[in-house]
């Protein structure tokens, strides 16, 4: 199955649809950096995570079923009599992974960021690459786990690189792939697994700086997770805010939500054609990142509006609860008002 449609598809199908420590997040993200693929610049800076490109659903456990996909549904509020309600307030709609994960290591699980990432261009094509990304903790007891899962799709096995020393081959669910484990390194245990539409599973399993793991307990989790990955996906992700009706030629193409944020989750948008780079980023933002002039109000917000030599930016101010919410690119400033008029905010 193409991911690429795969996306699109489930995308388009809502346009129209109006350890909890700082420090272990920071701890993770260090842990975590290598080389990835090339991530679109403005999302990743939304996300705060500098190649990654862009979180609050139940979690998978040992012996557990998988339902990671259970996470609460809004729902639009009548009151009166039927003949007199008020038209249903628009839900904030669920974001789509494109696989799911069928096991974690035994413990609690607590999900730092799940997005959907941007890439460079796949090879003879000036299409960008879309994947997908899980970054989480499993906490049992004294030990806290780092795992990150992710599809590098432009990178083959043959080409995979590790942060802790050279990989050897290994065969995992009928999928060849190649694997490095140095629990005591900055990897851990570390996978690139052949993905079934081209390119790596990459998959980290490591112990959080202060905590420790054998070897072996890494291998078994690791390899464990990789076999039990499943596509598609049906994981759904509640995001702090939603997106509306888009202007024409605009659909959503990437989408980050992390659990640390002003108001809620962090939430970030690409919007494009999905053939190109995504130009248009909807991100919650800080109120001290706020500048520019005062712009047209937007669904009862005051509103920003800064142009950077034809880079434009209109903050909405206390969109979600009291963070602000950026609408970014060089489009015209009436596409962006036009983004901003439709976005489905809490209430």
């Amino acid at each position: 199955m193409d991911i690429e449609n795969l996306i699109k598809d489930t995308f388009t199908a809502h346009e129209p649809d109006a350890p909890d420590s700082d420090q272990v997040l920071a701890a993770t993200r260090q842990r975590l950096d290598r080389r990835r693929a090339v991530v679109s610049p403005p999302l990743a800076a939304a996300a705060g995570v500098v190649l990654l490109a862009l979180a609050a659903a139940a979690v998978v456990g040992l012996n557990r079923p998988a339902h990671d996909n259970q996470v609460a549904t809004g729902a639009g509020r009548t009151s009166g009599p039927a003949a007199l309600q008020a038209p249903a307030e628009a839900a904030i709609a669920e974001l789509t992974m494109p696989y799911s994960l069928g096991w974690l290591p035994p413990g609690k699980a607590d999900y730092l960021a799940r997005r959907i990432n941007v890439g460079g261009s796949a090879a003879n094509s000036g299409k960008p690459v879309y994947g997908g990304e899980y970054m989480l903790t499993v906490t049992s007891g004294p030990q806290v786990l780092l795992v990150d899962v992710q599809e590098m799709r432009m990178v083959p096995v043959e080409q995979a690189t590790f942060k802790s020393g050279p990989g050897k081959p290994v065969t995992i669910g009928g999928r060849a792939g190649v694997e490095s484990s140095h629990s005591g390194g900055p990897g851990g245990y570390e996978l690139y697994l052949t993905h079934p539409e081209g390119g790596s599973l990459y998959v980290n399993v490591a112990a959080q700086p202060g905590s420790t793991a054998s070897a072996q307990q890494l291998i078994d989790a690791g390899r464990r997770v990789a076999e039990n990955v499943t596509f598609p996906g049906k994981t759904t992700v509640t995001p702090a805010f939603g997106l509306g009706k888009l202007p024409d030629g605009l659909r959503m193409c990437a989408f980050d939500v992390e659990k640390n944020g002003p108001g809620g989750p962090r939430t970030g948008y690409s919007l494009g054609t999905c053939s190109t780079m995504p130009p248009v980023q909807v991100r919650i933002g800080e109120a001290g990142q706020v500048s520019g002039t005062e712009g047209q109000p937007v669904q009862g917000h005051a509103t920003r509006y800064l142009d950077e030599n034809g880079y434009h930016t209109l903050w909405i101010l206390k969109a979600v609860h009291d963070a602000p919410i950026a609408v970014a690119g060089r489009g015209a400033q009436a596409e962006l008002y036009a983004i901003a008029d439709h976005l489905v905010l809490p209430h």
